[in-house]
């Protein structure tokens, strides 16, 4: 029956949907689809919760416009995992062709009702992005439940029943959920299994609907008729059979079993003629020449098409970047069919979630008797991998938090930057103000997650109600007037010399923080538990580093003292020849060759180091603690190589000096004499330099990676690490790249509080080849390594990034032949039901394994904003040229950032390093308080229609993030635009200049 039109109550409204209309498949911010003139029609369609709702469209509008409305009416973003089915006049179940018009499809409108149901079965419901598309999945699997499609053993239905009976009816009561059973048919053979769901439904109390949706999915994907749509065959010898779909490929039923599967990879081509459907497969490498057709009889070569359509979508849907183009119309005569695939891959949905970050609109759960928000709860965010990144570091200085709950409670808050971290990562959670406990994961997760996809992210002090009452959020004083801020520019000397020192005063401060994260932070920890570091390490530390720290800040000092002369803030009545810098540089360089001796020394406290912390469980614990500080904002092993580093900059700082100073100038010559000096340290500490830096490298990926074994040997170096897509079975799948000089190493993320990757496979490179793969396989930018063992075929996001691993793994390659064999296995050596199996995803956790991350690696959850995890999101790599080049491009000094929504500007203090920026209120903090990785990146100046009508402005913009920063002067504008650029291209750039010779 048609409802009236002017019900109080659409189904939108029930879900959620506000009256205007939302979000679908179309771009955002679009209306629902506009329509040819002509008649209105009215189609009746279905929805997964039973409501049937009426859509009025044009006679001639193509199918793909119904679609629309129906995904605009419930503001549903991952529109295209689902479809329009129906049954024509011959009882058949059809699709509907959303590039056909509907009503050449649909004989007779008024009498046929479309189904709105899921179409495309992803593997993994992690990514389903959305919590209302989870939802609509699990009234699916309800569905298929209710009808006998999902068949399964009763464990597995008792448990999947009584999670959709704890989304309805919240915690088990005995009277109630006898009742709700008794009333409700979820199993076409309920009945015996009740007493089992009853029990299940015990064990869930607490859990909200969001989480059973959830749970009810991940026991759904593993069962083997999960998404199966069952189409009748025949084989040649006449046995009946079944042939479905799935994401991997073809798959065989003899009844409910599956007897076969075909790969996508396998398949040559897939047709039907008449009543035969035709398999192709691609010829087998044992036996030359031969392709194997396999052929299949259906009852009709209706039947035979309606499933070679739903083979050739899902071939599109989970292989392909993008949706295919239509093939060109012929002049004469056609041939075959001209059907595609017609909508977003599912790579095109997740990279458009990622980039829009949609508002999660609240919804009703219509079968749902709970009062409770819609919103994804911590655990199933945590566990879906959903966050809504920060857009904004400020427009705070005017705001007010309404609800000083909001923040404690884990809410993302879109007014502001920042989100509250728990100071104490292995405590079992915190307390909201109504003392309810809040999972502890979850905002680090946000945060981690938020930064990764691009946002600028912050770190607040954990006693803090709300980030808005961070001194830097806080503080109005921080908006920059323009007249004042031009008045101040033009007192201080504008000679290219004056930044140039000014440069070196900001990045001394930088480095003598940094070291006091060893002298101070280090120490104090150390100091916890003296049994843990034993005397002769923590005084091997202290002897190297605390001379160092104590020369710096004599240095710093002296600086200081010079710049303040300089801008005439000192000592203004003493005649003298103060604006130069080169004297004090060669003074305190010479001093500093005096503590050479400890420089060298630096390496032997990195090894010892790491030695004490593999051999004892509570030093290596008492590290991970000092990586939790907020001081500690990189890898502490990072801050060991300082020292070194500083080398370089000081050498660069001078030789921009020497090149900008006339030969007849006073400080000339005293800068000459530096650079000499300088440049003799370096060369004589840069060997001890790579080594360090290499082991360091090889020692943070180690933390990165688990299910492997041996990564720091002697000889082995790291070359490159990055995201490939590698071709499999199941189709194209992310995956996590790491090159040494052996072997080549992929992994997967995997879905553990650690953040770390699960090795998949290791190829050995002693013997290894390599072809381009694209016209072979039809994937863009593939290529195919043939190992001893196995052979992989991976794809680049790119053309140019797929050219830098090529040339890198081509080097590497090289670098093994050259060398004595293969090095060590890496993977561990863990018992056989440990091992994964080949892109088997990282869907299952032994006992052991998950006994060890509860022990040594649960305060690792931190580790997600590391590099490895940057490029995994943003889909990137890194070489160790790229880490070289970043080591000299390091930066300190204000800039002013404008804010999102007014012309505002605030001044902050910004560090670059590690290819990410780090936001302080002033040089004086002890912590970040936000930061922003900035691989994947662009630097720009704005254009004119932007209207930042200011000198000195750039731009940084990754997808949807664009942040505008604006620096004092033209040096430190070209600066700032140089170290940046250094981050945000990517390798296959010339070494720095003082490293060729060691590579």
């Amino acid at each position: 029956m048609v409802e009236p039109a002017d019900r109080p109550s659409a189904a939108g409204q029930r879900l959620g949907a506000p009256e205007s209309f939302g979000v679908s498949t179309l771009e955002p911010g679009l209306r629902p689809p506009a329509q040819p003139p002509g008649r209105k029609v009215s189609i009746r369609v279905q929805m997964l919760d039973d409501t049937q709702e009426v859509f009025q469209i044009s006679q001639r509008s193509p199918g793909k416009v119904l679609f629309d409305l129906v995904c605009v009416h419930l503001n549903l973003v991952e529109g295209d995992y689902f479809g329009l089915e129906y049954q024509d006049q011959r009882k058949m179940t059809l699709w509907l062709d959303l590039l056909k018009p509907t009503l050449k499809q649909i004989r007779r409108p008024k009498n046929t009702i479309l189904r709105f149901v899921v179409k495309f079965f992803p593997p993994d419901h992690t990514q389903l992005m959305e919590e209302l598309t989870q939802y609509l999945f699990a009234l699916q699997i309800k569905r298929d439940l209710a009808c006998g499609n999902l068949i399964c053993n009763d464990t597995s239905a008792a448990l999947m029943v009584s999670h959709i009976i704890q989304s309805e009816i919240g915690d088990f009561d005995e009277t109630q959920s006898w009742q709700h059973l008794l009333h409700n048919k979820y199993l076409p053979d309920q009945d015996a299994i009740r007493d089992k769901i009853t029990d299940c439904h015990r064990k869930h109390v607490g859990q909200t609907p969001a989480v059973s949706d959830y749970q009810l999915l991940e026991i759904a994907r593993r069962l083997e008729m999960y998404g199966v749509r069952l189409h009748p065959a025949k084989d040649r010898e006449g046995t009946k059979l079944s042939l479905a779909v799935a994401h991997t490929g073809v798959l065989v039923f003899q009844g409910y079993t599956k007897i076969n599967a075909f790969n996508w990879s396998k398949i040559r081509k897939l047709s039907f003629k008449r009543k035969r459907f035709l398999i192709k497969l691609r010829a087998d490498p044992n036996q030359s020449g031969h392709h194997d057709t396999l052929e299949f009889a259906m009852a009709s070569r209706d039947c035979c098409k309606i499933f070679w359509k739903i083979c050739v979508e899902y071939h599109a849907f989970f292989r392909l970047f993008e949706e295919p183009k239509p093939k060109p119309k012929p002049i004469l005569f056609t041939r075959g069919s001209s059907f595609r695939f017609s909508g977003r891959t599912q790579k095109q949905i997740i990279d458009y979630v990622k980039d829009s970050d949609p508002k999660n609109i609240p919804f009703e759960r219509k079968h749902s008797k709970i009062l409770c928000s819609s919103g994804m709860t911590h655990q199933s965010q945590k566990e879906s991998g959903m966050s809504a990144p920060i857009e904004d570091l400020a427009d705070s200085s005017r705001q007010v938090a309404s609800d000083p709950t909001q923040e404690t409670q884990g809410a993302m808050s879109h007014t502001n930057g920042f989100h509250d971290v728990p100071a104490d990562p292995s405590s079992d959670a915190r307390q909201n103000h109504n003392g309810s406990p809040v999972a502890k994961a979850s905002p680090l997760h946000s945060v981690v997650n938020g930064a990764l996809n691009g946002a600028i992210v912050g770190v607040v002090a954990p006693s803090q109600v709300s980030p808005l009452t961070s001194p830097l959020l806080g503080d109005a004083g921080y908006v920059r007037n323009d007249e004042e801020d031009e008045a101040r520019r033009k007192k201080f000397p504008t000679d290219k010399a004056y930044f140039i020192a000014k440069e070196l005063l900001t990045t001394e401060r930088t480095y003598l923080k940094d070291l006091q994260v060893i002298t101070e932070a280090f120490q104090n920890v150390a100091e916890k538990d003296e049994e843990a570091f034993p005397v002769s390490v923590r005084n091997l530390i202290s002897a190297n580093y605390d001379p160092l720290h104590k020369f710096h800040q004599g240095f710093l000092q002296e600086v200081e003292q010079r710049l303040a002369q300089w801008e005439g803030r000192s000592n203004a009545h003493i005649k003298g020849d103060y604006q130069r810098i080169g004297d004090v540089l060669l003074k305190n360089l010479q001093g500093l060759r005096q503590l050479t001796a400890h420089l060298q020394k630096h390496s032997e406290c990195l090894v010892e180091l790491e030695r004490v912390c593999r051999s004892s469980r509570k030093a290596d614990a008492l590290c991970r603690e000092l990586e939790q500080q907020r001081v500690c904002y990189l890898p502490f092993y990072m801050f060991l190589l300082r020292p070194l580093h500083r080398l370089l900059h000081y050498k660069l700082i001078l030789e921009r000096l020497c090149k900008h100073y006339p030969p007849t100038h006073d400080d000339f010559r005293d800068s000459r004499a530096a650079l000499a000096d300088i440049t003799e340290m370096v060369l004589q500490l840069q060997g001890n330099m790579m080594k360090m830096e290499n082991f360091q490298k090889l020692l943070e990926l180690k933390k990165d990676l688990t299910g492997i074994d041996n990564l720091a040997i002697p000889g082995r170096e790291f070359i490159r690490l990055g995201c490939l897509s590698k071709l499999s079975g199941k189709g194209l799948q992310q995956r996590m790249f790491f090159l040494f000089s052996d072997s080549l190493v992929y992994t997967s993320r995997g879905m553990t509080s650690s953040n770390q990757f699960k090795v998949h496979g290791q190829l050995p490179l002693y013997g290894m080849t390599m072809r381009e793969s694209e016209e072979e396989w039809g994937v863009p930018h593939s290529f195919t390594l043939f190992g001893q063992r196995q052979s992989v075929v991976v794809a680049a996001s790119c053309a140019a990034e797929m050219e830098r691993w090529v040339e890198d793994i081509r080097m590497a390659i090289d670098l093994a032949e050259q060398s004595n064999g293969p090095h060590t296995d890496l993977l561990s050596t863990s018992p056989p039901e440990n091992k994964l199996l080949e892109d088997g995803g990282a869907e299952h956790e032994s006992e052991e394994e998950q006994c060890g991350l509860r022990s040594s690696l649960e305060r690792q959850a931190q580790r997600g904003n590391t590099t490895v995890h940057v490029c995994w999101h943003r889909n990137t790599s890194v070489s160790m040229v790229d880490f070289s080049i970043a080591v000299e491009n390091q930066l300190s000094g204000n800039l002013l950032r404008k804010f999102k929504n007014s012309n505002g500007w605030q001044k902050l203090w910004v560090v670059f390093t590690n290819f990410s920026l780090f936001f302080y209120k002033s040089h004086q903090d002890d912590y970040p308080l936000a930061s922003l990785p900035l691989l994947g990146y662009s630097v720009t100046i704005p254009s004119e229609g932007e209207n930042i009508h200011k000198d000195y402005v750039f731009k940084l913009h990754f997808k949807s993030h664009v942040y505008y920063f604006r620096s004092e002067s033209e040096y430190t504008f070209e600066r700032w635009m140089e170290v940046i650029r250094s981050a945000t291209c990517s390798a296959g750039r010339p070494l720095p200049s003082t490293r060729k010779d060691l590579y």
